[in-house]
């Protein structure tokens, strides 16, 4: 097991989650979670008329900031395409 399983075995800290819809419907969820070793961005992305959301990644970085300026892009992407992003 890599150091990296090893720490996504014990609990980390969900450090933010962030939620953007468009015109009212959901169009993606993250969430960013440090386990110390590495932090790790979850996504759910809901395609239109689709019945579940698709998980895409995880995505994995050395630390908490490099994970913050991902969501933060990933953010800025999404309110560009006109979507509303809130903390949840």
């Amino acid at each position: 097991m890599t150091p990296g399983e090893a720490a996504k075995t014990m609990s980390g800290r969900e450090l933010f989650v962030r939620v953007a819809r468009k015109e009212g419907r959901s169009v993606a969820v993250m969430r960013a979670i440090d386990y110390g070793t590495e932090c790790v961005v979850e996504t759910e992305v809901y395609p239109p008329n689709a019945a579940t959301a698709l998980r895409a990644g995880p995505y994995t970085f050395a630390d908490a900031r490099q994970a913050t300026a991902f969501v933060t892009e990933a953010v800025e992407a999404l309110m560009y395409l006109g979507c509303d992003v809130q903390a949840a």
